[in-house]
Parts: C-alpha cells; structure tokens; sequence
C-alpha cells in the first residue's frame, strides 16, 4: 500500500514509540490494516539481538492456545533469549535444547518446580536452583515472572489482541524492544539499525 513519506515516518514513529494500533490509526489517518502491515514490515526488519546468556540465568515457560513460549534472562541484566515450540507443550528434551543454545555451561540456572526442569543438570552443564511456588517461593524466578507480564500487558495495549500467526513475531519484538532500547529511541535510530547499503553495479 502506498503512503505518502510524511505519513510513512508518522507511522514509524508511532511504531517506534509503542503507539497503540488503533490510536496510531487515528493520528495517521490511514486504516487499521494498514497500520497492521507497515507495524509488521517495521517489525520484520529488526535485527536479531539474541545474546548467550551467562551468570545467574532464571527460566520460565508459558502456554497459549497453539504455542508455547520458553524465555530465559540473565539476572540484572537486559539480556534475554527466547523459542516459541509450536504445540501446546513443552517436553524436557526441548527445555535442553533451548539451554543448548542459549546458556552458557556452568551457569547458575533458577526455575519453578516444573516437571521439564527435573534432572536437567543431566543433561547441560548447570547448577540448579529449583524454587517451589506452592510453598510461596518466588524469588529465584522473579525477574522472568515479571518479563511475562511485561509481555502480556505488551501485546495488549500495543496490539490489543494476538493470533496464533503473529504471536511469534509480537515475542521477538518485545525481546528485542527490551534487550536493544536504544533501537527504538527514534525513527532514525531504528533505520540507522535496520538499512543495508545496496551495492551499485
């Protein structure tokens, strides 16, 4: 769809600045589908910012109607990785594979008591914590507690609503919004991030 550059870079900067779809809609005075599709190629664009995490590295798990979300983060640290699993659950051998790609060996693990993290020592190189929330233990899982509801109220404002299609693309904006901030500063920053030069023959 075209648009004029005015009203292209209003949209980005909407974008940028986390402006809800619908009142982006209004300011911009273009369709809501059309906020949508230009929020997605914005999106599409961004770069990858996924780090190995190391240290103390706390990990949760969460369960949506089609999907399922593994997120780890680095203790005190902006550092965050994640995997959508596309089905309803989430069995031990992909909670290690995760670890496999994404944290270092040697790292102090910290989850909540769920069955994928039994003996998962045995299976990664990690010392683990284990934190009981039944018995009201929350502290070694509270900052990845914390990016869960930080994604959800995410989604709502700025998306309103997520489809099983587009969740996966929401989850990657958001980690990279929160580990890479400065990306999002302005519409300029996001492009001095996102453009590559393309050669002239």
């Amino acid at each position: 769809m075209k648009l004029n550059l005015r009203t292209w870079y209003a949209l980005l900067w909407c974008w940028t600045q986390k402006i809800p779809v619908l009142q982006s809609q209004k300011l911009c005075h273009v369709s809501e589908a059309a906020v949508r599709a230009w929020f997605r190629e914005f999106r599409l664009h961004l770069p990858a910012v996924e780090p190995i995490l190391d240290g103390k590295v706390q990990m949760d798990e969460a369960y949506f109607k089609e999907l399922s979300l593994l997120l780890a983060k680095q203790v005190g640290t902006r550092n965050l990785a994640h995997q959508m699993i596309f089905k309803r659950s989430i069995d031990r051998a992909e909670a290690a594979n995760f670890l496999f790609q994404w944290v270092v060996p040697k790292t102090k693990l910290q989850t909540d008591g769920a069955g994928i993290y039994q003996t998962i020592d045995q299976w990664w190189q990690v010392r683990h914590k284990v934190a009981i929330h039944r018995k009201f233990q929350f502290g070694l899982t509270s900052e990845i507690e914390g990016m869960f509801g930080n994604l959800r109220t995410f989604i709502r404002r700025m998306y309103h609503h997520a489809t099983p299609e587009y969740l996966p693309e929401y989850v990657s904006e958001f980690c990279c919004r929160f580990s890479s901030p400065e990306i999002f500063d302005s519409p300029l920053s996001y492009l001095q991030k996102t453009i590559k030069p393309v050669p002239f023959d």
